[in-house]
């Protein structure tokens, strides 16, 4: 692979103005199908197969005018006052968001008895026609508008309900993240010229990701967080690679090579090192499959896909911006002593050797100081609890958050967390008892607030009720309240009846992915030591590799959840209401964080393991490895973190999760795992870390990250040519 990339990085510098043009053509071409047949992305996280999911089926088919979104306009009289002295006001309010575009109908709270036991409060249920992720913009935002005269005659109203569901806005103040990497990158290459072109190419490489899958958005259904999660990837791995790229072409120059020569050895041996990387961060993704969950399928492909184009970019384009910038991307103290075509190499040894030589000598206290103290961080994780997040966990300035407090406030909390039990048989007299049966079987149900008589389809075959918890949406009391109402109308024979609801959907999606996860984790520690074996024809190794990410899933999931969950230094991060961590999280920062660990290992063990098979002793190859690579992978690290956290600046309490979660977890691999546990334990094994039997030796195929072959290939032909630059 090394000697196939070597040539491609070469006629990539030699052929650069028809690479750029290819690529400005790609980027073009990508950008005009995102602006042509791009789709809504969706807020909504159905599970085919569960019971909740099983009922909004049928309400389709069989109760339409039921199964669309509904929204909830939260009306509230002056402090001790009632609704009842504002009931014109109210009717008007009711007559005026039946009109809304899209809206079925609104009901009447005093007609539904959606009215506070005080008289102050009072609920106006609001039907549309489609899905919540089918109602526009324009729709939402007549909802959002409506009330005005109630407002002026005094009354509170808040606008709330599944309908509000948005999309996360992408605004300017993750970009603090690109301009924190920005800097990293001045600092870590000593020139603009070197700093600016790795940006480039990273937003060159994300710009064409997001435009593809944007192109590909009217065709496949895209959550809301797709794109966001698409945008995180594609930005940090982007970045990092060409990074990788440009640091062993600038090696390659001070060392003495043609410039189209050191291009070529670049992508041929750090090239090898990313192509690996990246794909390990596209397998591990797209295993997502096996899970088996269409939204979290169609959420690691489309990351994926970006991480698959930052690869293509890193080894193609950016070798034709290293033949535009020439000698430029060193250090003037560097330029004019490269074009000698000597080496300029100062062979002093920087913060990276230091560091490995303290390492390798106190391995053992390092060893216990750092497992130790990543399970301790693990420990909260023992407690996490994850669901799908409501309004109530929302920003507090944010409409639907404000209705779901008002509701809150005069209803209590489970009232944001509605159910809806539907009943269906084939004659309407038998749907009208069954339903009848049902109501009373839940009596005394522990935990049930209530629940409301059935309204009827029109052919009266179909019954809807109204069940309503006395906890909220992602209480632990309102989970159990679900499976014991569940329980409980079983006992209600010769009627098909299921349970659903936006609260029941996000139960039965955690549930499935919590049962997935385990299977999950396995297959990815399976994977990344199947991997590994084959780069560094190890046994030991990848076994080491592979007990370090746990450590780092550990104590991210520790952290995340002390944070997230329970709320400690919780302002830090801009979160108002600490809660359970979003379903899918756990789930995806397993496959995430598997490949950008990987990314790690192989850039810093691979340089190990080079000096080792040439000759180096075991504690010297460590330190050798280290040395070389801490710089590179420290800035690699640090950026990676900052493009992460620069989301947690976004209102969104899921994508502000994702991006805390994603730094401290980036943070931790590389800082605490790959340079301080990894060299410790690789020094401590010494010799037996290479070791792999010779019948298995047979058997792997030699991958060649290292370019051994090239080594090989350039040592057996003539020294090409320079080209001019």
């Amino acid at each position: 692979m090394a000697t196939v990339l070597y040539r491609l990085g070469r006629a990539s510098f030699r052929h650069r103005w028809l690479v750029l043009i290819i690529w400005v053509v790609v980027l073009g071409g990508l950008g005009g199908a995102a602006a042509a047949f791009s789709g809504a992305t969706s807020s909504d996280f159905t599970m085919p197969g569960t019971e909740s999911q099983r009922a909004i089926d049928a309400l389709k088919s069989q109760f339409p005018e039921a199964s669309g979104a509904t929204g909830t306009i939260v009306v509230a009289a002056p402090q001790g006052q009632q609704l009842t002295g504002a009931k014109s006001t109210v009717d008007g309010l009711v007559a005026e968001a039946s009109k809304l575009p899209g809206v079925l109908g609104a009901l009447d709270p005093f007609q539904t008895g959606a009215v506070s036991q005080d008289g102050r409060y009072g609920l106006i249920t609001v039907q549309f026609a489609d899905r919540a992720d089918k109602v526009t913009d324009e729709q939402r935002t007549a909802y959002e508008n409506s009330g005005a005269a109630a407002r002026q005659s005094g009354l509170t109203v808040e606008h709330g309900g599944e309908v509000m569901n948005s999309e996360p806005e992408v605004g300017g103040t993750e970009g603090i993240g690109v301009l924190i990497a920005l800097v990293v990158l001045v600092v870590t290459f000593g020139s603009l010229v070197a700093a600016g072109m790795t940006m480039l190419n990273a937003l060159i490489g994300v710009g064409a990701g997001m435009a593809g899958l944007y192109a590909l958005s009217g065709a496949v259904q895209l959550t809301s967080t797709a794109p966001v999660l698409a945008l995180m990837l594609g930005l940090a791995v982007g970045i990092d690679y060409s990074l990788f790229i440009t640091s062993r072409h600038r090696q390659n120059l001070v060392e003495g090579l043609a410039p189209d020569e050191a291009a070529g050895r670049a992508v041929g041996t750090a090239g090898s090192a990313v192509v690996f990387a990246g794909a390990t961060v596209v397998i591990a993704l797209a295993g997502l499959f096996v899970v088996n969950i269409p939204f979290l399928t169609v959420m690691g492909l489309a990351a994926a896909g970006t991480v698959a184009v930052a690869v293509l970019v890193a080894i193609t384009l950016q070798p034709a911006l290293l033949g535009f910038a020439g000698r430029r991307i060193l250090p003037r103290r560097l330029r004019k002593a490269s074009g000698t075509g000597e080496s300029v190499v100062h062979h002093v040894e920087g913060f990276g050797f230091r560091w490995a030589r303290a390492i390798t000598r106190f391995r053992v206290p390092v060893l216990l100081i750092g497992v130790i103290g990543l399970g301790a961080l693990a420990i909260p994780a023992a407690d996490m609890r994850i669901a799908l997040p409501g309004a109530s966990a929302g920003p507090t300035d944010s409409p639907a958050r404000k209705a779901a407090d008002l509701i809150d406030e005069g209803f209590g909390p489970g009232f944001n967390g509605r159910l809806a039990l539907v009943v269906s048989t084939d004659s309407a007299d038998t749907t009208k008892a069954k339903a009848q049966e049902a109501l009373g079987v839940l009596q005394g149900t522990p935990n049930l607030l209530a629940a409301t008589p059935p309204n009827f389809s029109r052919d009266g075959k179909t019954a809807l009720l109204a069940v309503i918890p006395k906890t909220g949406p992602t209480d632990e009391a309102t989970e159990t309240l679900v499976h014991d109402v569940r329980a409980r109308v079983k006992q209600v024979q010769g009627a098909d009846i299921a349970l659903t609801g936006q609260t029941a959907v996000g139960i039965d999606v955690s549930e499935k992915l919590s049962d997935a996860m385990p299977r999950y984790l396995l297959l990815v520690v399976g994977l990344s030591v199947l991997l590994l074996m084959l780069v560094f024809r190890s046994i030991l190794v990848p076994l080491k590799a592979a007990a370090g990410f746990l450590l780092t899933v550990g104590a991210t999931f520790g952290i995340t959840v002390l944070v997230f969950q329970q709320g400690h230094l919780a302002s830090l991060v801009g979160l108002d209401t600490p809660g359970p961590l979003v379903s899918f999280l756990p789930i995806l920062l397993i496959g995430i964080l598997f490949g950008l660990a990987m990314d790690y290992e192989v850039f810093l063990v691979s340089r190990m393991r080079e000096d080792y098979v040439h000759g180096a002793g075991p504690q010297e190859a460590t330190i050798s490895g280290m040395g070389h690579g801490a710089r590179v992978v420290t800035a690699a690290a640090l950026i990676m973190t900052s493009v992460f956290a620069g989301f947690i600046l976004l209102d969104d309490p899921v994508i502000k999760s994702m991006g805390f979660a994603l730094a401290i977890g980036v943070a931790i691999d590389a800082f605490v795992v790959r340079m301080t546990i990894v060299p410790a334990v690789v020094s401590l094994l010494g010799r037996a870390a290479w070791w792999l039997p010779g019948w298995l030796s047979k058997i792997l195929p030699n991958v060649d990250i290292e370019g051994e072959k090239l080594r090989e290939h350039l040592a057996a032909v003539p020294e090409p040519e320079p080209a001019h630059v």
